[in-house]
């Protein structure tokens, strides 16, 4: 179960890293309520990112990095 979190948690982060740069967009002029759409591109993103971060903190904080061994041996 835990393998399987870490998969689908590292897809996810790695789509918003590759998504938060509007490449699609450059080179566009088109304006929205007086702001290039590649800022409200960003101002979505953020917003998006803050609840996928939150709810990360809640139900995943730690996948990945758990000690399986049962001990640290430092």
């Amino acid at each position: 179960m835990m393998q399987r979190a870490t998969f689908v948690w590292s897809a996810v982060a790695v789509l918003l890293a590759g998504l938060a740069v509007p490449w699609f967009l450059w080179g566009s002029s088109r304006v929205v309520a007086g702001l290039p759409v590649w800022i409200w591109w960003h101002v979505g993103w953020l917003g998006l990112t803050s609840v996928v971060f939150a709810a990360f903190a809640d139900r995943a904080w730690g996948v990945g990095i758990e000690d399986t061994e049962g001990g640290f041996d430092g």
